[in-house]
């Protein structure tokens, strides 16, 4: 379950890193009850940008195959042997 905090818990930044690093998921802040920040640690933040770069890698592979209309169905691979 996502946490959530006030911007005005911003003075105890020990607290929302702690947070952080043992749930293992972003917390988000609000301002004036409305979202206003994402906080995550690190580690969480790195893993995330190599996903979203595998998921660029990959849908630029499948475009590429589209593009040339050479497309085999995975499910008959062994029938081509």
């Amino acid at each position: 379950m996502p946490q959530i905090k006030p911007i005005t818990d911003r003075r105890n930044t020990n607290e929302i890193s702690e947070l952080c690093h043992k749930k293992n998921e972003p917390i988000f802040i609000t301002k004036n009850g409305y979202g206003d920040l994402v906080v995550m640690s690190m580690e969480n933040y790195e893993a995330m940008l190599d996903e979203n770069e595998i998921d660029r890698e990959i849908a630029q592979a499948e475009a590429e195959d589209c593009a040339d209309g050479n497309l085999i169905d995975a499910g008959k691979i062994n029938t081509l042997k």
